[in-house]
Order: C-alpha cells, then structure tokens, then sequence
C-alpha cells in the first residue's frame, strides 16, 4: 500500500468478519446498506459465505453515489487479506484503478449488478441483463398503450449524473422496448424523440423520485408514461402525481421486484416491473470466490454474453400479447426484502 488508509474506511464497515488462518476471507463492498435491494443482496453474500467456511466483511457507501467510500473499503479489504470482492460499483468507470489494485495484488473481484467500464476490468460480473430488464417494460407499455403510444409523454427518472451503467442500460434498454431510437447506446439523455419530456435523476430512492417527478411534471404537465430505475424511485414518482390528482392516469414501469414493488404492482401504483434476483448474484459470487482461493478457477460468462446472467422476469397483472410475463402471485413468491 502506497498511502495509508483512510479512517472512513475502517468507519464504513456495515458487518465485519474475521478470518482465522485457514480460512477464506471475501468483502462484500455495495452502493448503500439501506436499499432493500442491497440488504438482500448482504444476505445472500452472508448465508452462502457461513455455509461455505468463508469469512465475509460486508461494506456500504453513506449514499449511492459514494464513491470515496468504496475505494477506502477495497483498500481495507485488500491490506486485510481478502480472497476476493464483491462489488456494486457507484461509480463504474473511476473505481476502475482501485479494482486494479486489488486485482493485481490477487484478489478475484466480481461485480455484481453493475458492469465496471469497461466490463472486463472486473474478472467476472454477476447481474441482472439490465438492457433485457429495461426492455421488458418498454415493451410492455409501448403495448399497454396501443395506438397511444406514439403520442406518449415520457418522463426519463433515472439514477444518477455520473450514469453508471446499470443506469444506462436500463434506460436505453426501455426505449428501445418503446420504440425509441437511441444516440449513443452508451448514454441517456441524447435522443432526439419528441415524446421524450427529459431526464431527472433520482439517487434510486423515494425523496429522490418524487423530486424528479415534479421537476418533469414542472416542465410537461402532461405527461402520461414515466420510467423509472427503480421501485423506491417509483414510489415518490407516484406520490408527486397523486398530489396533482393525475396518480391514476399516469402509466409507471420500474425495475427490481423487490416485495414492495411487487405489492404496488398488485396496488396498481406501478404498472409493471423487471424482476431480478440479488440473492442469487450475491451467493453465485460468494461461490466464485471460494473457488478461486481453493484452486485459482475462475467464473465463466454465460453463452454468447460477456457476464453470468442470473435472470429477469418481468412482472404485471396486466399482461400484453407478444411480452412473457409472471403474475404478481408468482412474483411475491420470488420477491426479496
């Protein structure tokens, strides 16, 4: 280690173990310890790990978008000795140089849920297909509407400036399934469609989605389709278009499948949502990691992608011909948090 480590890293630690001499130790490092999505996620990482002998020191940024922290973490996790990381990037192309760091010193790093720019900079990534996941929606609402959709007002509510690129692939992913052309499919925010009303982030939570939401209702009044990152972000959107009275003319499609989202799919606050499964990702990295320090194997891409995809189903009580789809039944037995 070049430079000492900061204080903040040893301040971060959400749950830490300690590994004795024979045993495997692997980090956990997420964007924050407080969305569902990642609670599960450390739950995943925490069962496999305790089933599988390895010690885990599980790591969260303040907020999404914390990028210091994180690099303090994998700093930490490399001067004490990990196997491996497990990694939800905030910032998907500057943590590249620490995943580098951690490589070169021998730690395996699986990305999960968000590809690292490039996506090769991490040895594996374990996720959702996000572009498939935005897709799904686009698809389904671009066939809710009919004939409407060409006059469709879209509000764009996505995650964050720095566009990591689950982000980007989700909402791109969306249009496309809309039938949108995109500029440069490695942005948001560069078609030139005039259904698009704008962009807006949302931090991937409910203060953050019901800002947005006003911002663009601010700018259109009338819009009638809103995209969302995420279900948290969903939820504020819904709630800043109930304060205008518009909650029930407004079509609202998101990304997770957490159990609350699902339930406000059931409600009727969302119209459909891509579900996908951090428990798996978190275990199948868990597992990688045991791997690699037992005998230096290293996880395999699923055929004909560039990462291990663990599955996306999209969820609606309103299905359309021509999009597969699970009911909200199925989806609350496969839902986590």
């Amino acid at each position: 280690m070049k430079r000492l480590l900061t204080s903040s890293a040893l301040a971060l630690t959400a749950l830490a173990g300690t590994a004795s001499a024979d045993e495997v130790a692997a980090c956990l490092i997420t964007k924050t310890d407080t969305n569902p999505f990642f609670v599960k996620m450390r739950e995943g990482a925490e069962a496999k790990a305790a089933e599988l002998g390895v010690s885990l020191s599980s790591y969260a940024g303040k907020v999404d978008g914390d990028h210091e922290t994180q690099v303090a973490a994998i700093e930490t996790c490399i001067a004490g000795g990990a196997k491996g990381i497990l990694l939800t990037a905030s910032d998907t192309s500057s943590i590249v140089p620490a995943v580098e760091q951690a490589r070169e010193a021998g730690l395996l790093v699986i990305a999960l849920d968000t590809p690292l720019e490039p996506i090769d900079s991490a040895d594996m990534t374990f996720a959702t297909d996000n572009f498939l996941a935005g897709e799904l929606i686009g698809q389904w609402a671009a066939a809710a509407l009919g004939d409407e959709a060409a006059n469709a007002r879209i509000a764009m509510l996505d995650l964050a400036v720095s566009q990591p690129t689950v982000g980007v692939l989700r909402d791109q992913g969306f249009l496309q399934g809309f039938g949108i052309d995109l500029g440069d499919p490695n942005k948001w925010g560069d078609e030139t469609d005039p259904r698009i009303v704008g962009n807006d982030i949302t931090a991937g939570n409910e203060e953050g989605g019901r800002k947005a939401m006003e911002n663009l209702l601010a700018k259109d009044p009338t819009i009638n389709v809103v995209y969302t990152i995420n279900e948290p972000a969903a939820a504020g959107a819904y709630e800043a278009l109930k304060d205008i009275g518009r909650e029930n003319d407004v079509l609202i499609v998101s990304v997770d499948g957490g159990c609350p989202g699902v339930d406000n799919v059931k409600d009727g606050v969302i119209g459909a949502t891509s579900q996908q499964y951090p428990l798996l990702m978190a275990s199948k990295g868990i597992e990688a990691i045991a791997a690699w320090a037992k005998d230096g194997t290293k996880p395999q891409a699923t055929d004909g992608k560039d990462f291990f995809d663990t599955g996306v189903s999209l969820v609606t009580d309103n299905p359309v011909e021509g999009v597969d789809s699970i009911d909200t039944a199925k989806g609350t037995e496969l839902c986590w948090g």
